[in-house]
């Protein structure tokens, strides 16, 4: 049975009001999730070994000074850390390595993980764009240096591009990152050009105001030739569902059969390459409804890598 990993803690991360990564952002896919068969586990948090693979010790210990009592702490224009931030982030990365463990040791074939803050904007020892922690990152150094994985990817449909998980995979041979992403638009990487210290990083930029036939013939095209070519033994998702034509921070106009269709592809390459292991993490998604419908989908979809 898919694992669903979340906790209550994630609601501890306050943001001001307004922000759009806001509190309502889990209720919301919880109830879309009410009634689904899964197996519900709550999050653990994560160590600092867990961290450390990917983030120096000094950037936790300005993390922990920056923590605020009350109120916010403002690290950047959009980045706020609350009383409840960093156990909300710890728990949100250690709910991606206890995926990662349940899905490898063969408890479950799919896992997603939703919690908050999202992650993969956040780079070795800069917090931005939301995010604390390297969530995905984190994920995936755990699975190729404590379960001796020798190839994971790392895909991130995130409308924006996952700056932070690439800064943290850069130079890592056994790993590929794949984004697909709106360009231009924030942060303003994501180049194709930028393909990682070891040709292991694949980017696509879309159009503004392109729609689901682009992404589709894109992934078709590109990104599923390059994923079947390195035949990962895990797949690991950055799971942003503000591609959707909804969602108010960017101009992509994807629809949820869009990510049901990526699911599937995702999906296809890990029952073929890696035993159809598949660990999702909530990344963005900002339209309260288009985030619950897509979200929904997109696990429904994980769900017959168990079943079949």
């Amino acid at each position: 049975m898919t694992l669903l990993i979340t906790h209550p803690d994630a609601d501890l991360h306050l943001t001001p009001p307004g922000h759009p990564e806001q509190v309502a952002r889990l209720p919301a896919i919880r109830r879309a999730l009410e009634g689904m068969p899964l197996d519900r586990r709550g999050a653990l948090p994560a160590t600092d070994a867990h961290l450390l693979r990917c983030h120096p010790q000094d950037y936790l210990d300005r993390l922990d000074a920056a923590a605020p009592s009350e109120g916010w702490a403002q690290l950047d224009a959009d980045t706020f850390l609350s009383p409840g931030s960093l156990r909300a982030a710890r728990l949100a990365a250690g709910g991606a390595v206890q995926a990662v463990d349940a899905v490898v040791e063969g408890r479950t074939r799919s896992a997603f993980v939703a919690m908050r803050p999202p992650g993969h904007h956040a780079e070795t020892a800069t917090p931005m764009g939301f995010c604390l922690f390297g969530t995905v990152a984190v994920a995936a150094k755990h699975a190729l240096d404590h379960h001796g994985l020798d190839r994971v990817a790392v895909i991130d449909f995130d409308v924006h591009h996952g700056n932070g998980t690439q800064d943290l995979l850069w130079d890592e041979p056994r790993a590929l990152f794949v984004s697909t992403h709106q360009s231009p638009l924030w942060p303003g990487t994501g180049a194709a050009s930028e393909r990682g210290a070891h040709d292991n990083v694949m980017n696509v930029p879309l159009p503004p105001g392109s729609d689901g036939a682009e992404i589709r013939a894109r992934f078709t095209d590109d990104v599923l030739p390059r994923l079947e070519a390195f035949a990962p033994k895990l797949i690991l998702v950055s799971a942003g569902f503000d591609a959707h034509r909804a969602d108010p921070l960017a101009n992509l106009n994807w629809e949820t059969e869009d990510y049901v269709w990526l699911t599937g592809r995702i999906c296809d390459v890990a029952r073929r390459h890696a035993r159809g292991r598949v660990v999702s993490c909530l990344e963005g998604g900002y339209d309260l409804d288009a985030l619950a419908e897509a979200g929904a989908a997109h696990v429904d979809v994980l769900r017959g890598l168990d079943d079949g």
